[in-house]
């Protein structure tokens, strides 16, 4: 043999076996870095730690210790001991802290409950995480877990399009229709991620983006179906609709069925989002940006004062809010606007209807957001988007 060659080969031979080995440790390195964002993970858990509530299977330590962002199969591994057996998940809990294991035996035995949910960024943004870390580590029980976090939100929508936001259903207001606290934003932003095939999402099957499609385009016609109209003409959506009769309906005590700001604004930014809207889309939207624009609020603040503090069944408040005028204030929506009158609507834990934050008792007027300035975002959205997909028509210059 060619002495000349078998050097080359032999040197070949060296090249690779030492460059293996060093590109499978740059794929760790690099997996390691990665980042995947848990602020999806904060509504609930916010509730775990701030909230007493006695319903929950485990709650936080003193001082529990948490996972760093950068420990993605950690976390994923603890989403996993969340997910329970139909596929979705509970709600309030902190995906990063690190469990005991007498909490994480607690959790492994109510697999088998159902009292599963989409509220507080429950169960759509567990999906997208173990999506992402599925991508990053290739470790398929992120994947199947994924698929069957998918299956639920599949099974959990009705006919009409809307989702509920607990299932299986339950016999309480939850049953309705829920944009409250961005239910309905996020699970469809969820599915159009799957639909735009995103990187992470990649994996997902023919079969099953067929039927997200269908979903999708149901949940779209929902939105539409939604929007309230009166005193003739558009104006924006409930916190949650009826299912059967998709009218406003009541949540909890304190939520009344109403035209609601703040929930609506993040909705309409989502209709904004989508490419190439037909009409009926166009309409809609256009519809929405008018009453924005007509219902905001000018010269008027909220200030956060402290408080002596209020401890009551559901909270401890340390602070209080009192509304001030402001002739430089920006604009300012309250999150309710009341049905046909279309007054500015506050409400308390007994129902009733009150037009003033200050009639509102302290604690619901210190722990809830009456006001918004969300609206403004679709407001300064507009222009961009009104020039691109409906250049005859400028709503807010209309007389």
């Amino acid at each position: 043999m060619n002495t000349n060659f078998l050097r080359g080969l032999i040197l070949t031979c060296l090249i690779v076996f030492v460059l293996q080995p060093l590109s499978f440790a740059q794929k760790q390195e690099n997996n390691q870095s990665a980042l995947i964002d848990t602020t999806p993970f904060y509504s609930s858990t916010h509730h775990w730690y701030d909230i007493h509530d006695k319903s929950n299977i485990i709650n936080p330590k003193t001082n529990q210790p948490k996972y760093r962002a950068a420990e993605i199969s950690k976390i994923a591994d603890n989403i996993l001991i969340y997910q329970r057996n139909d596929g979705g998940w509970p709600k309030n809990y902190d995906m990063q802290a690190i469990l005991t294991v007498d909490q994480k035996d607690s959790l492994i035995n109510t697999k088998a409950d159902d009292h599963t949910t989409f509220d507080n960024t429950t169960t759509y943004s567990h999906i997208e995480y173990l999506a992402q870390a599925y991508t990053i580590t290739g470790n398929e029980k992120y994947k199947d877990a994924c698929l069957k976090g998918i299956d639920f939100t599949l099974a959990a929508q009705y006919p009409n399009g809307g989702w509920p936001q607990y299932y299986p259903l339950e016999d309480n207001y939850s049953r309705c229709i829920t944009f409250n606290d961005g239910v309905f934003t996020g699970i469809m932003t969820m599915l159009k991620n799957i639909i735009d095939r995103k990187p992470y999402y990649s994996f997902v099957d023919d079969a099953r983006l067929s039927k997200i499609k269908t979903a999708f385009d149901k949940g779209l016609g929902c939105i539409l179906k939604c929007q309230i109209y009166e005193n003739g003409r558009l104006t924006v959506w409930g916190q949650q609709h009826n299912e059967i009769t998709l009218e406003p309906a009541w949540a909890r005590a304190f939520e009344p069925p109403c035209i609601c700001n703040l929930e609506s604004a993040d909705l309409v930014l989502f209709l904004m989002s989508l490419d190439n809207p037909n009409q009926q889309l166009i309409n809609s939207i256009q519809g929405a940006v008018k009453w924005f624009n007509d219902s905001k609020i000018l010269g008027t603040r909220v200030k956060v004062i402290s408080a002596p503090d209020l401890v009551s069944q559901w909270r401890t408040s340390k602070t209080d809010r009192i509304v001030v005028h402001d002739p430089a204030a920006p604009p300012i929506w309250t999150r309710y606007y009341e049905l046909k009158t279309e007054k500015p609507l506050f409400c308390d834990r007994n129902s009733k209807f009150l037009y003033s934050l200050s009639d509102v008792s302290r604690e619901r007027r210190s722990g809830y957001n009456w006001y918004t300035y969300n609206p403004q975002q679709v407001l300064d959205s507009y222009p961009e988007w009104q020039k691109k997909w409906a250049p005859g028509k400028n709503v807010l210059n209309a007389n």
